[in-house]
């Protein structure tokens, strides 16, 4: 389930008719703009009965090609680990 930022926007401008659209979009840029430098900065972001976000490092490694049976030296990764809280993962699956 996938959302575009202008779908999202107009949800916010349905939902609070008070604020304009542009504005809107800035607080969403904004948002984004900040969670991306959380991570960048190696942070948890964390949206409290929400979801939380947390980079994490996964270190090297020798894997194996399972078609070839070859070793591989696999470099480490970053990767991202996101987790929606139960009370939200409850609403969503009702």
């Amino acid at each position: 389930m996938s959302s575009k930022k202008s779908e999202i926007i107009k949800k916010l401008a349905d939902n609070y008719p008070n604020f304009l659209r542009k504005d809107l979009s800035r607080i969403f840029d904004i948002f984004i703009t900040e969670i991306r430098n959380s991570l960048k900065r190696h942070e948890r972001v964390e949206l409290r009965n929400v979801f939380t976000i947390e980079p994490r490092i996964r270190k090297a490694r020798i894997a194996r090609n399972p078609k070839t049976a070859e070793k591989i030296y696999v470099k480490e990764k970053r990767s991202i680990i996101f987790k929606s809280s139960k009370t939200w993962s409850d609403k969503i699956n009702e």
